[in-house]
C-alpha cells in the first residue's frame, strides 16, 4: 500500500493509541486514514500521510537554470569591506570588517543585536580553545601558502530573503493518490496554473548563489537575515525555523569553528545570550554573520583540495525545514595548478572541460561546467491533514494548495514525488556536441537517486497513465523504452579530484554527496556518434526506487524516472563548436595518505553508532549515537590539532542507511565490514570524501586528520528528519 494511503506512527503513538483502543479510523476526502477525532486535543502523533502532488502536464519544457557565479559586494573594489551595507537604510552601517583591528569582534565576525560576549562561557571558551568567541580566529595573512601570505578576501554579500519560486510554468493537474483527476478545495477542476511556493532564500532564489571560488584566494561572504521582512505577505506556511532564524554551513569547507555554520559552536556563542534552545541559537532577523572561507587545503597540502561545495541552512532542529525551504547554494572552487576552470591553459593543467570568463573584478564564470543540485518536493493537495513534531493539529490548508508540502517525520523521514533539478521540475538541458563537466549534488532530504543516461523512442508516459498508484506515482514519469546510451567519467566526489578517472555505467546520489562526471555529447557508448545535421534527444534518470526515507526499496527495473532531458544540438557550420578539453587516462590527484600506524590503530579506534532511539529530556529525540541524544555543549570526543586518528562509524541497524556526515576535514574509507575498499557500489572509496555513505548495519572504518583550526565541531547524519531529531555529536579539536 502506497503511503499516500495509510498512516504511519511512532513506536510511542502506536502503544499510546492501543492504549485506548485504537481501533476506528476515519477516511479524508483524498483516501488517507487517520485516527477518528485526530487533532482534537493535540498530542504527540506524527502524522505521515503525504499529498498526491498534482501532476506536471508537459515536462521538459522548462529550460534548466544554470545560476551565474555571485558578484562581490562592490565589483568596483572587490576587497573593500568599508563599502558593505545592508538593505535597509534606516539602520547604521555597522556591518564593517576591519583586517587590522584583530580583537573588534563585533565588527570583525557578528552582530547581534549590539550584544558582546563577556560572560563565563565567553572566558572558557577562549581559555580553552586559544582565541576568542566572536573573531576571525584566521585570517588571511595568518596562512603562508605557496610562500606567501593569502591575499584579503574578496567580499561578498547574502541576504536570508523571504521570497517565492515556481518549479514549473507549465500547467498541472490535481490527481489523488490512484492518479485519478480531483478538484482540489475551493479551485477548479482541470490543468491549471500551479502558485509559486514561498522560500526563504540566499538572495532569494533557490537555488543561492553561486559563488566560483579558487585555491589561495579566500572568500568573505556577509549573510545577513531578512527573514522577518515580508512586504509582500507571501504565505509562510507552517514549517521553516519559526523565529525566522539561520545558520549557514559551508560544507564540507576547511573552516574555522566561527565560520562552519554549525550548532556546536552555536552552543558556545549563544548561552550567555539565553539563546540556546533549537532554533534559537542561530542568527535571528536583523543579525548578520561575517563568513570567511580561506580557499586553503588542510595542511597546505595540494593533495586536500577539493573540487565542489555546496552551503546550506545548519539550525539545530530546523536543517531539514529551512534546507528544503531553499537555503542551498553553490560554490564550484578551482585549483589554479590543475583545475582552473579552463581548458585552454597548458600542463600541469588537466583541461577538463570549462572555458572561464573573467568579470574583472575576481569573479569568474566557466562555460560547459555544469552544476545540478537534485531536490524533491511534495505539493500540498489542499486536503492532507498537518501535523508533526513542530506544528499543526490535523487540520487542511486549502489555501496552500499546490504550494510546498513538509513534514518533519522522525520515523521515516521525506521523501518527495516531485524530482528538480536547480529548483525546476524536469527541465531540460541545451547542450552542444562536446564534452561538458556535470557536478551532481543530493541537496535532498533523504533520497538517494542512482542515475543513469538513456535515450527514448516513446519518451516519458505518466506513471498514472502506466496504472501507478499510491508510492508509485513518484517520479511523475516514466521511460518504459529507456535504454542506457551513453556512460559517465567520473573525475571527482566531494572530496576532490579522483587519483584516476573512472567510466561508469550508473552511479548512486546519497544526501549531501557530490559527484562530477565529463560526458561526451558527441559519442553513444557503442562507439557510434551522435548525428551532427539534427538535434539528439537523451534523458537523466533515476533508477532508485526509494518510496520512504528508510532506504531504497527492492530492486525494480521498470522504475526508470526521467529527470532532466538533455537536447544535443545539431552542429552550426558557421559557428563550429571548439572543444579543447580531454578526459584524463593518466594520474589527476595523489590521494590522501592514511594516518600514520593507521592500520594498528583500527582495534582501539573510538567508534560511532547510529541509533534508534528516544530521551525523556527531549521528546524530539528518535536517533542517538553511542546512546546519547546531541548535547551541543558536550562533545563525544577531543582531539588534537595537527593530529590524525582512526575512528569506526557504525550503522545500528533496523532496515535504515545513514549519510553520515564529518565536518572540518575529508576522511578515507579504509574497510567496510571488515573488507578492503573500494568495491563494485563504492568506486570512488579511493579519494576522500565527507559523507560516510551506510547501509543497514555496515561498519566503515575512517582515517582523518584535524588541521588549521581549533575549536568546536560536528557530525551528523544528512538524512535531514534524522538530524533533526538529534542524530548528531559534538567533537572538538584542542591546542
Amino acid at each position: 500500500m502506497g503511503s499516500a494511503e495509510k498512516i504511519r506512527m511512532t513506536r510511542r503513538d502506536m502503544l499510546r493509541l492501543s492504549a485506548g483502543g485504537a481501533g476506528v479510523f476515519a477516511l479524508t476526502a483524498s483516501g488517507f486514514a487517520v485516527p477518528r477525532g485526530f487533532g482534537a486535543s493535540g498530542g504527540s502523533v506524527y502524522l505521515e500521510a503525504f499529498p498526491t502532488s498534482p501532476l506536471i502536464l508537459n515536462p521538459f519544457s522548462d529550460q534548466l537554470v544554470i545560476p551565474k557565479a555571485l558578484r562581490p559586494a562592490d565589483p568596483a573594489n572587490p576587497t573593500e569591506p568599508q563599502n558593505l551595507f545592508d538593505p535597509d537604510p534606516a539602520k547604521p552601517n555597522v556591518n564593517t570588517v576591519h583586517p587590522g583591528d584583530r580583537t573588534c569582534q563585533d565588527s570583525l565576525q557578528f552582530r547581534c543585536n549590539g550584544k558582546p560576549d563577556t560572560g563565563s562561557r565567553y572566558r572558557d571558551y577562549q581559555s580553552k580553545y586559544g582565541h576568542a568567541l566572536g573573531t576571525q580566529s584566521v585570517w588571511c595573512d595568518d596562512i603562508v601558502y605557496k610562500g606567501k601570505p593569502l591575499p584579503d578576501p574578496i567580499i561578498y554579500k547574502i541576504d536570508l530573503e523571504v521570497a517565492q519560486h515556481k518549479f514549473t510554468t507549465q500547467k498541472v493537474l490535481p490527481i489523488n493518490s490512484k492518479g485519478q483527476p480531483v478538484v482540489p478545495p475551493g479551485r477548479s477542476g482541470g490543468p491549471q496554473a500551479l502558485p509559486a511556493s514561498t522560500i526563504y532564500g540566499f538572495n532569494g532564489t533557490f537555488p543561492g548563489p553561486r559563488i566560483n571560488a579558487m585555491y589561495g584566494q579566500p572568500s568573505l561572504v556577509h549573510f545577513c537575515n531578512h527573514l522577518d521582512q515580508n512586504p509582500n505577505n507571501y504565505p509562510r506556511q507552517d514549517f521553516g525555523s519559526p523565529s525566522y532564524s539561520f545558520l549557514t554551513h559551508l560544507h564540507n569547507g576547511h573552516t574555522a569553528p566561527e565560520s562552519d555554520g554549525q550548532p556546536h559552536y552555536s552552543a558556545y556563542r549563544f548561552e550567555d545570550m539565553d539563546k540556546r534552545s533549537h532554533d534559537t541559537a542561530a542568527w535571528m532577523p536583523n543579525e548578520w554573520v561575517n563568513h570567511m572561507y580561506l580557499g586553503y587545503p588542510a595542511g597546505g597540502d595540494d593533495r586536500e583540495k577539493q573540487s565542489f561545495f555546496w552551503f546550506h541552512d545548519h539550525v539545530h532542529g530546523h536543517t531539514g525545514a529551512n534546507v528544503y525551504k531553499g537555503m542551498v547554494g553553490l560554490m564550484p572552487i578551482y585549483d589554479p595548478i590543475l583545475d582552473a576552470g579552463d581548458e585552454r591553459l597548458p600542463a600541469p593543467n588537466l583541461k577538463l572541460p570549462g572555458i572561464r570568463r573573467d568579470n574583472g573584478d575576481g569573479t569568474f564564470d566557466v562555460d560547459y561546467d555544469i552544476p545540478l543540485a537534485f531536490y524533491d518536493c511534495r505539493l500540498d493537495d489542499g486536503v492532507t491533514p498537518h501535523k508533526d513534531a513542530h506544528s499543526g493539529s490535523g487540520e487542511s490548508h486549502p489555501e496552500w494548495w499546490g504550494m510546498t508540502y513538509f513534514r518533519h517525520f522522525p520515523n521515516h523521514g521525506f521523501v518527495g514525488d516531485v524530482f528538480t533539478v536547480n529548483g525546476t521540475a524536469y527541465p531540460t538541458l541545451r547542450v552542444k556536441r562536446r564534452k561538458y563537466r556535470l557536478r551532481f549534488l543530493d541537496a535532498s532530504i533523504s533520497r538517494i537517486y542512482d542515475f543513469k543516461l538513456m535515450s527514448s523512442n516513446k519518451g516519458p508516459v505518466a506513471a498514472k497513465d502506466l496504472g501507478y498508484q499510491g508510492d508509485e506515482l513518484q517520479g511523475q514519469y516514466r521511460l518504459p523504452d529507456g535504454q542506457q546510451c551513453m556512460k559517465f567519467t567520473q573525475i571527482a566526489n566531494e572530496g576532490g579530484l579522483l587519483p584516476y578517472a573512472m567510466q561508469r555505467d550508473s552511479f548512486e546520489l546519497w544526501p549531501a554527496k557530490r559527484k562530477e562526471f565529463i560526458v561526451d555529447f558527441t559519442k553513444y557508448m557503442d562507439g557510434t556518434t551522435t548525428p551532427g545535421d539534427r538535434e539528439t534527444v537523451i534523458y537523466l534518470v533515476n533508477t532508485m526506487k526509494m518510496t520512504t526515507g528508510r532506504m531504497w526499496d527492492s530492486k525494480d527495473p521498470r522504475y526508470q524516472v526521467p529527470v532532466m532531458k538533455i537536447i544535443i544540438e545539431a552542429d552550426d557550420p558557421k559557428n563550429p563548436v571548439k572543444d579543447y578539453s580531454v578526459i584524463p587516462t593518466g594520474l589527476m590527484r595523489e590521494t590522501q595518505p592514511l594516518v600514520e600506524n593507521a592500520t594498528s590503530l583500527i582495534s582501539r579506534a573510538p567508534t560511532f553508532e547510529l541509533q534508534r532511539g528516544s530521551s525523556n529530556a527531549d521528546p524530539e529525540t528518535e536517533w542517538l549515537i553511542n546512546g546519547q541524544q546531541f548535547e551541543a555543549d558536550k562533545p563525544l570526543i577531543s582531539v588534537k590539532k595537527n593530529s590524525g586518528a582512526v575512528w569506526k562509524i557504525r550503522n545500528g541497524g533496523g532496515g535504515w542507511v545513514h549519510p553520515m556526515h564529518l565536518h572540518m576535514e575529508e576522511h578515507r574509507v579504509m574497510l567496510r565490514n571488515g573488507k578492503s575498499v573500494p568495491n563494485a557500489r563504492q568506486p570512488d572509496d579511493t579519494a576522500k570524501e565527507d559523507v560516510v555513505a551506510l547501509d543497514p548495519s555496515e561498519e566503515v572504518v575512517i582515517s582523518r586528520r584535524f588541521r588549521t583550526f581549533t575549536g568546536p565541531y560536528v557530525a551528523h547524519c544528512h538524512n535531514l528528519a534524522h538530524e533533526d531529531h538529534n542524530m548528531m555529536f559534538g567533537w572538538e579539536i584542542l591546542p
